[in-house]
């Protein structure tokens, strides 16, 4: 789910990490615009490249076209692989049926800081699931504060613990709460592979990020004009550090701002990171590819 952006207002994102039946308007989004068609014309030929989406939610039932639908447009847009992320118990189960039933997908289970207060005990089991492939997403939320803050860092500490336990990558959502988030990591030790999904800081958090050697995951939000932080952040981030995302149905990239986001348009992302870096965009689809199955242990192509 999104993190901070410093923009949008408190409504204009779902309340909770658990699917809203009869939602999916471009009010599920931190932020809306017009598109904007100086990018649209040099987006990528994704048929010509392969991708990863390291963060999306394709088992909720907001994503268009459904679960098997968004899997397939993805597959045909070059996506080869999505990680489908877990927010709590009922979502972390969808996400591994949608894993059952789609060899391109991968779960991951985790419980959001909206839920923090649901205990890791709802999650916990469900990580002897074969083939899950993170924990998360967890972290810290204070824009929104459905949970209380010290039993946030509780349990985000307590989901830390289990990426250790298990040698999983951690999958971080954090807004409004970069300080504790950092200290909760120096407490309980950062895993060795650690993801900062959605990154909406600017260059300082990412250098704070990036020294503990964690990698920076890029949404939709780095497309945005209103977005120049987290620009700055793409462009100072080590190509070989940082992956693609959607985090659909949320944060649609340009030139589809305003519509309900889908796995398919990861490579509007990495155009954009391209187009910002000066780089050819094969070249940020092959690094964030390899990055994207040496932390997800994905298997070979």
């Amino acid at each position: 789910m999104p993190g901070q952006a410093g923009e949008g207002s408190a409504s204009d994102q779902p309340a909770r990490g658990r699917p809203a039946t009869g939602e999916g308007s471009a009010s599920d989004e931190p932020e809306r615009g017009r598109p904007d068609s100086s990018r649209s014309q040099t987006a990528a030929r994704p048929s010509q490249l392969e991708w990863v989406d390291s963060h999306c939610h394709v088992h909720d039932e907001r994503i268009p076209d459904g679960t098997g639908g968004a899997v397939a447009a993805a597959v045909a847009a070059g996506v080869t692989t999505l990680i489908t992320v877990g927010c709590d118990r009922a979502t972390s189960l969808a996400a591994i049926a949608a894993a059952e039933r789609h060899p391109e997908v991968r779960a991951t289970v985790g419980l959001h800081p909206h839920d923090a207060v649901d205990g890791v005990d709802t999650i916990a089991d469900l990580l002897d699931t074969p083939g899950i492939v993170a924990v998360g997403e967890c972290g810290l939320d204070y824009y929104y504060d459905h949970s209380p803050r010290d039993v946030q860092r509780r349990v985000f500490a307590e989901q830390i613990e289990l990426a250790h336990d298990r040698e999983l990558p951690l999958v971080i959502h954090t807004r409004d709460a970069w300080d504790d988030t950092f200290a909760v990591l120096a407490e309980v030790g950062v895993p060795a592979r650690t993801i900062f999904h959605c990154f909406t800081g600017g260059p300082d958090e990412a250098r704070r990020a990036l020294d503990l050697g964690a990698l920076l995951s890029f949404s939709g939000i780095v497309t945005f004009p209103s977005a120049p932080e987290v620009q700055a952040a793409a462009t100072s981030c080590p190509l070989d550090r940082m992956l693609v995302e959607t985090d659909s149905p949320y944060l649609a990239p340009v030139p589809h701002r305003g519509k309900r986001n889908r796995p398919a348009w990861v490579a509007h992302v990495g155009q954009h990171l391209a187009d910002l870096r000066d780089l050819p965009v094969a070249d940020v689809a092959a690094a964030t590819t390899a990055i994207a199955h040496r932390v997800f242990a994905l298997p070979s192509a």
